[in-house]
């Protein structure tokens, strides 16, 4: 019995350990350190804003890198040869070419030879970049180029300047539409009045810069050439070389004629002085010299 009794004991001191042992709270997690999550969430904000500032620095950099875009106003002046009887022909034919290319004509001349004065032709127009060379090309089939200039002009700060003035203009007009439109906020009859006089001149002035920006772009897409025909000068005369003698001669009833007209000129000129000073000044003297001559007698 007294054996039973101990057993019985001893088996319940291991029970109620056993169930103390499931009954302990399990053991506290292990405490961060103070700072290392603030220092986790840190480097995760790092990490996802790594790639936004590379891309902007990459947009940075690209936009330094990137090219200024530059407005050129470019001009050509030519001189062009072309026998006499083949000037109004060749004139028309460049004309005509000019209508078929990408190609503004501003203004034409001829003037037909005649036996006054050697014939003369012009040409002024505007031709896109692409078909300069076109033009060119045609212009020496049937002229001979004796001269050609061309300049050009950098118009990339008045462009830039224009276009700011017009990005400005627009949002202070933008703006004063949405004050008229505001039904919220009181505003007297004056001042509505205001506005709208300053949204006037606003868009006057935004016309006005947006027409200097037409030109402009008109100045840089485009270059101005400019073709001067003129006839072909030959040093020889019916086959023979050139005499300075021979042309002199020919020249002689021209140059004679000149001098007759000059010298009609002259007359028609002094002839009325010589009526008014001349005839009383030769009266006078002829008194005073008859008075000396008396006295002198």
């Amino acid at each position: 019995m007294l054996t039973l009794a101990a057993a019985l004991v001893l088996a319940g001191c291991k029970r109620g350990e056993v169930a103390s042992l499931d009954a302990a709270p399990p053991p506290a997690p292990m405490s961060a350190p103070s700072g290392f999550a603030g220092g986790m969430a840190m480097k995760r904000e790092q990490s996802l804003a790594a790639p936004q500032v590379e891309q902007a620095a990459a947009d940075a950099g690209q936009s330094q890198q990137a090219p200024l875009q530059r407005y050129l106003a470019v001009r050509q002046d030519l001189n062009v040869e072309v026998p006499p009887e083949q000037l109004a022909d060749a004139w028309g034919k460049v004309r005509d070419l000019c209508g078929r290319l990408q190609c503004e004509l501003l203004s034409s001349s001829l003037l037909r030879e005649t036996p006054q004065q050697p014939g003369n032709a012009m040409l002024e127009m505007r031709v896109a970049p692409a078909d300069v060379d076109k033009l060119l090309s045609g212009l020496a089939g049937v002229a001979k180029v004796v001269s050609q200039n061309t300049t050009s002009e950098d118009k990339t700060a008045e462009v830039i300047d224009v276009e700011a003035r017009i990005k400005n203009r627009v949002e202070f007009r933008d703006s004063l539409r949405l004050m008229l439109r505001d039904t919220v906020t009181k505003r007297t009859m004056a001042d509505l009045l205001a506005i709208q006089r300053t949204l006037s001149d606003t868009q006057a002035e935004l016309d006005a810069i947006a027409t200097q920006r037409k030109v402009l772009e008109q100045q840089t897409s485009k270059q101005h050439i400019q073709i001067q025909f003129m006839p072909t000068r030959t040093l020889s005369q019916g086959g023979g070389s050139y005499n300075p003698m021979m042309r002199a001669l020919r020249e002689a009833g021209s140059v004679l004629a000149e001098s007759v007209g000059v010298l009609i000129t002259f007359l028609a000129a002094v002839l009325p002085w010589l009526l008014l000073v001349g005839l009383p000044l030769a009266w006078l003297v002829r008194v005073m010299w008859r008075r000396r001559r008396a006295k002198a007698a």
